[in-house]
């Protein structure tokens, strides 16, 4: 978390370094998998936490705050520019899945079940500068993400509905939102959060 990067080029460099080489290391060092691993199951847990997340992405790009927020690094809905930034975005996905669901959850499966709320806590450090609301739907987010990747013993599942994801929120917030913004707010004001 002290390493701190100015862009997008700059964080896929520290990510790669410390969330996926790193744990790889680690993994390799003690004779363990990080859930880098594709069969039947594996995609069917994909697709179904792709979709259970989506409607979270589509109502949440029309939050004010998430509005404001993303896209975390400059683009622009043009396609040239866009689909570079998105493969950007998905291997930082990609290396913080392997670090929370893969070192922490996957990783360590022997411990049983629990080993999905290991990584909630450091996963809710990470998202303190966010928007509250993100903040307050990470804790969550990572139990689910760990619980559906230890089951599927892979951490396809996460890294997909992560990286597609945060791609998909960059895109819908560079265009007009498909909620309106008042509306959504309505629907959480019971939240003590800003929305």
């Amino acid at each position: 978390m002290s390493w701190d990067v100015g862009g997008l080029n700059e964080r896929l460099v520290r990510d790669t370094l410390v969330y996926i080489l790193a744990p790889l290391a680690l993994a390799v060092r003690h004779g363990r998998h990080l859930g880098y691993r594709v069969d039947r199951t594996v995609v069917r847990n994909t697709v179904l936490l792709s979709l259970f997340v989506l409607p979270f992405y589509v109502v949440g790009s029309s939050l004010p705050t998430i509005r404001a927020y993303y896209p975390m690094w400059e683009t622009s809905p043009a396609l040239a520019q866009f689909l570079p930034h998105a493969v950007m975005q998905f291997v930082v996905a990609l290396a913080a899945e392997t670090y929370y669901r893969g070192l922490l959850c996957v990783g360590v499966r022997e411990i049983g079940f629990k080993s999905v709320f290991i990584s909630p806590v450091v996963y809710a450090f990470h998202h303190l500068y966010k928007p509250p609301i993100e903040l307050a739907l990470s804790g969550p987010t990572d139990v689910l993400f760990g619980a559906v990747d230890y089951k599927s013993n892979s951490i396809l599942p996460s890294v997909v509905a992560h990286g597609v994801g945060l791609g998909l929120l960059d895109w819908l917030v560079l265009h007009p939102p498909l909620l309106a913004p008042e509306r959504v707010v309505r629907w959480f004001q019971w939240l003590p959060i800003p929305l």
